[in-house]
C-alpha cells in the first residue's frame, strides 16, 4: 500500500511542482499548494482569506500565522483524509511545528518528506526558460511544458511574462535563502526518519518511474 501523506521539498526550479502533480495523478491524492490555498481562501471570502488578500495586494509575504491558519482551514476538508501531497509548506521550522499540530488534531501523521535535489546549473537553466501568467498564476516552461500558443496562457489567454525572480542574480539569491530556511526543516524530519530523496535532474518521461521507485507501488 502506497504511503499517501507527503510533504515535498525542493529549491525553486528543482521540478518539485511537476513531481507533486505526477504523484497526485499516479496515486490519486490531492496536491495541496500554498498558492492554491491562499487563492481559495481569498475567493471564498474567509476571514483569513481577507487578511491574506491585503498582503498579496501589497506584494508582501503573507504573515506566518495567517498562512498556518489557512493551512488548518484547508486540512479540515474531507478530500485530504485519505492522503495528500503538500507543496510549498512548511517553509520554516515554525511552520513544520504548526503542521505537526494540525495533523495531530486530525489524528494522522506525515509518512514521507520527499526532498527533490538538483544542481544549481540545472535550476538556472530551467528557471531562465520559465514563463508565468501574471493574471491567473499558471506557470509554463518553454522547453518542457510550453503553452499551446507561444507566449499565451492556456488557462486565461493572457500574455506570459518572465518574472523578475526568474533572472539569474535573483535565482542565486533565492537558492541561498532556500538553503538557509530548509536545511533546519530537513534535519528535523531526518531525525524522525521521514526523508526520502528524489532526483530533480530527470527528463519528464523518466519521472513516473523514479516516483514509483522511491514511493512504491499503488
Amino acid at each position: 500500500m502506497i504511503t499517501t501523506r507527503l510533504v515535498i521539498l525542493g529549491p525553486p526550479g528543482s521540478g518539485k511542482g511537476t513531481r507533486a502533480k505526477i504523484i497526485g495523478r499516479v496515486y490519486g491524492i490531492p496536491v495541496v499548494t500554498t498558492g492554491d490555498m491562499l487563492r481559495e481562501a481569498v475567493s471564498e471570502g474567509t476571514e483569513l482569506g481577507r487578511l491574506a488578500e491585503a498582503y498579496m495586494k501589497r506584494g508582501e509575504l503573507v504573515r506566518d500565522d495567517i498562512v498556518i491558519g489557512i493551512v488548518e482551514e484547508r486540512f479540515s476538508k474531507p478530500d485530504v483524509e485519505e492522503g495528500f501531497v503538500l507543496d510549498g509548506f512548511p517553509r520554516s521550522v515554525k511552520q513544520a511545528e504548526a503542521l505537526d499540530r494540525i495533523l495531530v488534531k486530525m489524528g494522522i501523521a506525515l509518512d514521507i518528506v520527499l526532498n527533490v535535489t538538483a544542481r544549481s546549473e540545472t535550476i538556472l537553466g530551467r528557471l531562465s526558460l520559465r514563463r508565468s501568467c501574471p493574471k491567473c498564476g499558471a506557470v509554463y516552461h518553454i522547453k518542457d511544458m510550453p503553452p499551446k500558443q507561444e507566449g499565451i496562457c492556456d488557462e486565461c489567454g493572457s500574455p506570459l511574462v518572465q518574472r523578475d525572480d526568474d533572472k539569474e542574480e535573483i535565482i542565486l539569491h533565492r537558492l541561498e535563502v532556500y538553503r538557509d530556511q530548509t536545511v533546519p526543516i530537513l534535519e528535523r524530519y531526518k531525525k524522525a526518519g521521514k526523508v526520502k530523496e528524489i532526483s530533480g535532474e530527470l527528463e519528464i518521461d523518466q519521472i513516473i518511474d523514479e516516483v514509483k521507485r522511491v514511493l512504491g507501488g499503488v
